[in-house]
């Protein structure tokens, strides 16, 4: 293990070298997210089970001691002769214990050939797509706000429970509150788990039709931020990992990932005739072009102009 830590913070070094990351932190017990390295060679996997290494040691034999953990997940990370585990770690996120393992597969050579695709993503929608699909916003679901309602009223709760407790300038954490933190993190990560499989779910789906290409816009999110009403619906959205997710999908299955110039206009130009729009208003829902007289969803005519986007450069 402290040969893999050293391997880690070189890697980290050259990250930073290379600009893709900041400088290097040392790990801290209240900032850094629990988490160890697990010896490839040590490492076993059943259907149901994985061989960990104790932390500690035999005091009588004073030899390592392994221990069989059930997986909550069962048949997820294949076994068996020839199988290589690569960088295997073991993390907690303050409710469950997680292993991560890295398997080498061979490369898909299928090239697509289907016609590309523009992408539009929004806060009233959360994707609106060049061929006709649209998918909405999970968080206007009756679920989620069910979810949301439950998740207020607990941290409305927790912060009641420490007001009593309150000894002058410094707060008490009773026992009483340590559960309802648990509570409030459990609710937390299912809500994250419910915006993240939706996500994958959209584009594994869009994956699957094998466009050419998938041309999306360059979102400044930090700036879009900023504004005091949408900020809450645009963090829940989670428009960075719905990028993340088919970026490396379309990579795997050598799709052209296309993201557009920043000041593309997209919304303000028609799909149809290319003519530009410049007292386009952020109300209007529907795109009406004065020279060619078409009348568009607003968000199908900037996927649509992606997707123009997408073929000039392909």
């Amino acid at each position: 293990m402290t040969k893999q830590a050293i391997k880690d913070a070189c890697n980290a070094y050259i990250r930073f070298f290379k600009g893709e990351s900041n400088f290097p932190r040392f790990k801290s017990r209240r900032r850094t997210k629990p988490s160890f390295y697990v010896d490839t060679d040590k490492i076993q996997f059943t259907d149901t089970h994985v061989k960990l290494e104790k932390l500690t040691t035999s005091r009588k034999k004073n030899k390592q001691q392994f221990n069989w953990i059930r997986l909550y997940e069962h048949r997820r990370i294949p076994y068996g002769k020839g199988v290589k585990y690569i960088n295997p770690r073991v993390s907690f996120d303050g409710v469950n214990w997680w292993i991560a393992v890295s398997i080498e597969y061979p490369d898909n050579i299928e090239i697509p050939t289907n016609e590309g695709i523009g992408i539009d993503v929004g806060i009233e929608k959360l994707a609106v797509v060049s061929d006709g699909n649209i998918y909405k916003n999970i968080n206007k679901t009756k679920e989620i706000e069910k979810l949301e309602k439950r998740k207020k009223r607990l941290q409305r709760k927790v912060s009641r429970k420490y007001e009593k407790g309150r000894e002058g300038d410094r707060y008490k954490k009773t026992k009483n509150i340590i559960r309802l933190e648990n509570q409030l993190k459990k609710l937390n990560q299912r809500l994250t788990n419910i915006r993240h499989n939706y996500s994958h779910q959209i584009t594994t789906e869009i994956i699957k039709r094998k466009p050419g290409f998938i041309v999306v816009e360059d979102l400044n999110v930090l700036g879009m931020m900023k504004n005091k009403h949408l900020s809450k619906a645009i963090q829940y959205q989670g428009f960075y990992e719905f990028y993340r997710q088919l970026q490396y999908k379309s990579e795997w299955n050598n799709i052209k990932f296309i993201v557009a110039d920043r000041f593309f206009p997209s919304s303000k130009t028609c799909s149809q005739c290319g003519s530009y729009k410049k007292n386009l208003k952020l109300s209007d829902r529907k795109y009406i072009c004065e020279d060619c007289g078409s009348i568009l969803d607003r968000d199908l005519n900037a996927s649509l102009n992606l997707k123009n986007y997408g073929q000039e450069i392909a």
